[in-house]
């Protein structure tokens, strides 16, 4: 009887210490790396079909699209409607499902909104993504006595001294002290005066200013 009783009692302290002993084994283990964490959420989010939160967009509020932008339109879990697409010259891009929408004159985080109120009619809370690829609608111009005078798109914050250079630096007879830029504000045009000669000299540098959307350099 007494090696019967103790059958059990055995079994129930091996299965304590076994216990014990495991616990004691997680205590030493390294935890996981924060990287290894983050795959096994991405992971476990991706086996219950639902989708990773959205990164905070950087969108700049006072960007406005214009005519040849080029877009990255992306709509979670639609590879046949997302797609890079420039604007059109009439202003407006075309999506399946969405149709015509008119995109020049829109901030990217109101054409998101639009383009996901054109797809609830198809599909349970879309979620679209809009970023500006490529910008083609801000331009500058540089006419006069430069070689190669036109438009040219603003790109890395261009100055007066890399438009010239831009477009392929002055003709013989060029007027390089009397170079102006004409700039649109609020109030009005005005006049920005230009001296090359002091420029490259170092001096004055401050007159080398970055150009903006719409700036007219005439080089005379």
């Amino acid at each position: 009887m007494r090696a019967l009783w103790l059958l059990p009692l055995g079994a129930s302290l091996c299965a304590a210490l076994a216990a014990q002993s495991a616990a004691a084994g997680g205590a030493g283990a390294p935890p996981n790396p924060p990287a290894q964490n983050a795959l096994v959420e991405r992971a476990g989010e991706a086996a219950n079909g639902a989708a990773p939160a959205a990164a905070s967009k950087p969108h700049d509020d006072t960007f406005v699209i214009g005519n040849d932008d080029v877009l990255a339109i992306n709509v979670w879990k639609e590879p046949d409607i997302s797609r890079s697409i420039p604007v059109r010259s009439d202003g407006k891009i075309s999506l399946p499902l969405v149709g015509e929408v008119q995109a020049a004159g829109q901030t990217p985080a109101a054409l998101e909104k639009e383009i996901a109120g054109k797809l609830k009619n198809y599909i349970s809370e879309p979620e679209v993504t809009v970023m500006v690829q490529q910008v083609n609608s801000q331009k500058f111009n540089i006419l006069g006595q430069v070689v190669r005078p036109g438009a040219y798109v603003i790109a890395n914050s261009p100055t007066v001294l890399d438009a010239i250079a831009l477009a392929g630096g002055f003709r013989d007879f060029a007027k390089q002290k009397s170079i102006y830029v004409l700039r649109q504000t609020a109030t009005g045009e005005t006049r920005l005066s230009f001296n090359y000669k002091e420029v490259v000299q170092g001096k004055n540098m401050a007159q080398n200013v970055k150009l903006q959307p719409r700036d007219t350099i005439i080089v005379p």
